[in-house]
């Protein structure tokens, strides 16, 4: 990577402190291009072991007078510490540099420099670490100037995606943004240059620049990446990768904020079409405020939920992602959600002729695909009611939203239609009471007792006999059996609970129990 920070040995040299020296390179004048890093003037002959790389050494050889053995040591020494040039000043200890120490220089790589004038160390120190500083205030100046370029447009309103082209345009370079887990989120530059992206891990440090960026709450961090497909890297890139990444995870957070408000906007409207304080014309002008504008009449109400539910930030993500996905599908709609542990909400617009279930279908495969992307491992549980008018929007969205609590204890469905679930609504609103739980109990206990020991159960069978009305060649069918294996479980089932199952209001008495099970708490749920 160029060095701006550091000045080379060839700059030292034409600096008008060392030219007063009248410096002679006496080896390795190929090698002059080696950044300083810091300025020395020491005498002692350990000074190796005080180096850390990168030093030019000031010297007049005082102790240079031990012999070629201890020279060539002295020499190697430095050499192996990283010293970046050894200037030796001749007339006070030396006439001329031992050819030793000359032959020693050039066999390890170092340059080794002559003054044939005297100068004062310190005015040389001074110039190179004035210089020095002077690069680095130059370098900082040039870096605020890319963070004001890059903050100037945030202020304007551009988003991460022309921050990053404005950023790649600077650097001369193509820059990519990675999420936590390593996706590309965005890249800037040309299109070949993804195929680089593909193999940036095992690219070497030189070719790489990256920075972390804070992608959110819970969320980890990403990071932000120059690729030197371009130009070679720099200083003043990897402060300007800074200061973008800066400005990237501020314009991130800026938009999943607005993202958050507009989802709490919407569901603030919708809650209040819910809970009845908003209605007819006050909640079609708010709506339309939301850029909900409609012609059709109809709408149908949708609640969901994850289960287990994803943090804010996330449910944000999902809600702005549902509301997308229905817009490119040509779906007036209106989605949002007010506050944590609270069902998500939706109204859509049911153009004319469009069939309700046809309709549910698609919306509940919208909000299922952007659960799964968003919360993998979340369950996602969907409700419908509708379709309605703006004067009955609300009840529309209580009923799918009633529904929802009750159906995370029903088995799995695309989506739950809330006029279909009348009586596992009401039983829900019971499910508090410890006499549902008794109900449950006294009804089908002996049948959860003899399921419990045996590998043939019996409830299976009265539950497709009370779902086919008691009509016994539609249960047969639906259970696969012949008819004299179905009427010999009947018997079975009627001889444990001392009833008729020929009798309708005995046979209904056990459907409400049936469906009565998945509405009792924990508490009160039999051991079946």
């Amino acid at each position: 990577m160029d060095d701006l920070l550091r000045i080379t040995v060839a700059e030292a040299l034409r600096l008008p402190d060392m030219q007063r020296g009248l410096p002679e390179v006496l080896t390795c004048p190929d090698a002059l291009d080696r950044p300083i890093r810091w300025v020395h003037a020491s005498e002692a002959p350990n000074v190796a072991s005080l180096l850390t790389g990168g030093e030019l050494l000031l010297t007049t050889g005082m102790h240079l007078g031990a012999g070629p053995t201890a020279r060539r040591e002295y020499v190697a020494g430095l050499a192996a510490g990283g010293l970046a040039a050894l200037v030796i000043e001749l007339g006070l200890a030396l006439n001329a540099v031992p050819a030793d120490m000359c032959m020693a220089a050039q066999e390890a790589g170092l340059p080794l420099i002559a003054l044939h004038r005297e100068v004062p160390f310190v005015k040389v120190t001074e110039a190179i670490h004035t210089e020095l500083i002077n690069r680095r205030y130059g370098l900082l100046q040039e870096g605020d100037a890319i963070k004001q370029r890059l903050i100037d447009l945030t202020l304007a309103g551009e988003g991460v995606s022309e921050v990053l082209r404005t950023f790649s345009n600077i650097v001369g370079n193509p820059v990519f943004l990675e999420s936590a887990n390593g996706a590309l989120l965005f890249h800037a530059g040309c299109g070949d240059d993804l195929d680089a992206w593909e193999h940036l891990d095992r690219l070497g440090a030189g070719v790489i620049l990256e920075q972390p960026v804070p992608m959110g709450h819970a969320a980890g961090s990403g990071r932000l990446v120059i690729l030197a497909t371009r130009r070679t890297l720099c200083e003043l890139d990897q402060v300007a990768l800074g200061h973008a990444a800066s400005i990237v995870a501020l314009a991130l957070l800026r938009a999943r904020e607005e993202e958050q408000l507009i989802v709490r906007e919407r569901g603030n409207l919708l809650a209040d079409l819910q809970d009845g304080t908003l209605r007819g014309v006050d909640a079609t002008r708010q709506a339309e405020r939301l850029g909900f504008r409609i012609r059709s009449r109809s709408l149908m109400a949708f609640a969901f939920t994850e289960i287990p539910e994803c943090p804010s930030p996330t449910r944000a993500a999902l809600v702005a992602d549902v509301q997308r996905a229905l817009d490119g599908l040509g779906l007036a709609a209106l989605v949002g959600g007010r506050a944590r542990r609270e069902s998500l909400l939706a109204l859509v617009a049911v153009s004319e002729g469009r069939a309700r279930r046809e309709l549910a279908d698609e919306v509940a495969a919208v909000i299922r695909r952007a659960g799964h992307q968003r919360h993998p491992t979340s369950r996602v549980i969907i409700a419908a009611d509708g379709p309605a008018g703006w004067s009955a929007a609300g009840d529309a969205l209580s009923m799918a939203s009633q529904t929802l609590t009750c159906a995370a204890a029903l088995p799995n469905a695309d989506w739950y239609d809330a006029t279909e679930l009348e009586l596992e609504r009401l039983l829900w609103a019971l499910r508090g009471e410890g006499r549902l739980g008794e109900f449950v109990q006294r009804t089908l206990g002996p049948l959860f007792e003899h399921d419990r020991n045996r590998k043939l159960q019996l409830l299976p069978t009265l539950e497709a006999l009370c779902l086919n009305g008691g009509r016994k060649a539609e249960t047969a069918r639906a259970l696969h059996l012949h008819r004299q294996a179905l009427y010999h479980r009947i018997t079975r089932i009627e001889s444990l609970l001392g009833i008729s199952l020929s009798d309708p209001v005995r046979l209904l008495t056990l459907h409400v129990a049936l469906r009565a099970r998945c509405c009792v708490t924990e508490e009160q749920r039999p051991n079946s």
